[in-house]
């Protein structure tokens, strides 16, 4: 018989620590209990990728109005009704959460409506007074955006409050350069806003493959966001309904909204961690060994509060593997190595594995290239570029990188991605019979290297 109130207890309702709680309840049988402070759902289904996606599919409407007009139908987008949409986001939102809740309640996880704070290796204690044991806990509590500290940084919004804003502003500033600040300059661009986004970088999408990172650049530039690059926030000061922006420059402009996009930061702050020895790096991340153990045996962390790699499928397969390690009894390391991603800029870009830069440092590789526009834009008169990019390994012909700038990059590396992962080499790659006529097509068709490193 349990000394303790809970097998596990989950500090978290995000899609990683939902995903732990409720395989190891409904399918080991575990007891398990779980705090969530906010929403259940978390950053990716309340306040990240999924409103953000649904952002992504309402900005791309015009674009395909103008494209649709080039084929001869006669139509026209009139004007967005932000109201609607927003209502209808709200109502998915909600929906979305019921059936996270709805899942744990379903494979029998006690849920607390609280905010928890580690007590002792084994305790933890809820905002409501209460305080639970558990044999094992689980820190899942994710990520925030952090907004730096500069005159006037209280008058900035962050990713958070973007998706709740009263109106659709009629321009607004956009500061960061990584996936979230480019994929929303993208966003409100495609809107109607007029869009300015500040790097403070040679170029966004820094860590990315260079050559992908200017062709999303130019392309952003384009299709009419103001991208300044070298370029900061000095201060941001009341000026009405508006908001003056000094830049580094010295160059002022008005603006109905700054949003910042320029770090986010472990929601570790008062849970009584290192008090009990959970060791807490420079960002304020959990520290964990492969199995997402901290330095207490009794706890573990899995997600953004680790800052491994900040994915929401990341997050969901290290839960599982969590479950595999404590409650199967199979010991389950963590595997980050070639996690294929996508980032919801406009162009759209799919990538997995090295960058052309990562990989020259590495070994002498070979780079195989195209760029060309897409048909489907090109009939219309539309000079959108596609880049299709591997990387393959001199000494082993593998595939080190796959790289798309494409419509659909997403969908189509999420497939590049399992050969790349079972180790494909570039002969095996040559060796698929094309389909066509579609964009992929490409990645098959490329038999001579653009260019050696």
């Amino acid at each position: 018989m349990s000394t303790f109130d809970f097998d596990l207890f989950v500090i978290g309702g995000g899609s990683g620590g939902v995903r732990a709680a409720r395989v190891a309840a409904g399918e080991t049988g575990a007891k398990v209990g779980l705090a969530e402070e906010d929403r259940y759902g978390g950053t990716c289904v309340i306040r990240g990728c999924v409103p953000k996606k649904l952002m992504v599919f309402a900005s791309g409407y015009p674009e395909m109005v103008a494209e649709a007009q080039a084929y001869g139908w006669d139509m026209s987008a009139g004007d967005f009704n932000w109201d609607h949409f927003h209502d209808k986001l709200t109502t998915e939102l909600d929906r979305l959460e019921g059936i996270y809740r709805k899942l744990l309640a379903g494979s029998g996880v006690e849920s607390f409506d609280a905010r928890a704070k580690i007590v002792d290796a084994h305790t933890v204690e809820l905002s409501t007074g209460e305080r639970k044991t558990a044999k094992h806990i689980l820190l899942a509590m994710g990520g925030r955006p952090v907004i730096p500290d500069f005159p006037g940084s209280e008058l900035a919004i962050s990713s958070n409050e973007i998706f709740h804003l009263p109106k659709l502003p009629e321009n607004i500033l956009i500061v960061g350069g990584g996936y979230i600040a480019s994929e929303f300059a993208g966003i409100m661009n495609g809107l109607g806003v007029k869009t300015t986004q500040f790097y403070r970088g040679e170029q966004i999408l820094r860590g990315f493959d260079q050559e992908a990172r200017d062709l999303i650049a130019s392309e952003m530039i384009r299709k009419g966001v103001d991208l300044q690059l070298n370029t900061n926030v000095a201060s941001l000061e009341k000026a009405g309904d508006r908001i003056k922006v000094t830049d580094t420059n010295g160059v002022e402009t008005l603006f109905d909204h700054v949003m910042f996009a320029t770090g986010r930061r472990p929601n570790t702050d008062d849970m009584g961690l290192e008090e009990v020895g959970v060791k807490i790096g420079k960002k304020g991340e959990v520290i964990v060994d492969e199995y997402s153990q901290t330095a207490v045996p009794s706890i573990y962390a899995i997600g953004d509060v680790t800052d491994r790699v900040n994915l929401t499928p990341v997050a969901i397969r290290e839960g599982m593997a969590f479950v595999s390690t404590v409650f199967r009894g199979d010991p389950m390391p963590v595997d980050h190595e070639l996690i294929p991603s996508a980032v919801f800029t406009q162009p759209e870009f799919g990538t997995i594995g090295l960058s052309e830069e990562e990989a020259k440092a590495q070994e002498p590789i070979e780079v195989y290239t195209t760029n060309f526009k897409a048909m489907q834009s090109s009939f219309a008169g539309g000079e959108e570029k596609v880049l299709m990019k591997l990387i393959v390994s001199q000494a082993n012909r593998k595939v080190l990188g796959c790289h798309i700038v494409a419509p659909a990059a997403g969908e189509m590396i999420q497939l590049a991605g399992i050969a790349v992962k079972m180790g494909a080499t570039k002969e095996d790659v040559d060796r698929v019979v094309a389909v066509h006529p579609v964009m992929a097509e490409e990645l098959v068709t490329m038999r001579n290297p653009t260019r050696t490193g």
